[in-house]
């Protein structure tokens, strides 16, 4: 099972997919951040900014495993 990766090209230049991952969990993770402040997420952990960095990665890493 082999798997093709798509480069992304911008203005001449590949962009490695991994870039392109990291940005699509950057952007999902600021549009769940409000509703994890709704929530009370950070009432949950003692270091909240570590979990949410925690789930940035899970994010990050889940899309690189599934794209």
């Amino acid at each position: 099972m082999s798997h093709t990766y798509r480069e992304l090209i911008l203005g001449g230049i590949l962009v490695a997919p991994i870039v392109a991952y990291a940005a699509i969990a950057l952007f999902l993770f600021l549009m769940v951040r409000p509703l994890l402040h709704a929530v009370g997420f950070q009432n949950i952990f003692s270091n909240p900014s570590i979990a949410e960095l925690s789930l940035y990665v899970l994010m990050f890493g889940l899309l690189a495993l599934f794209l």
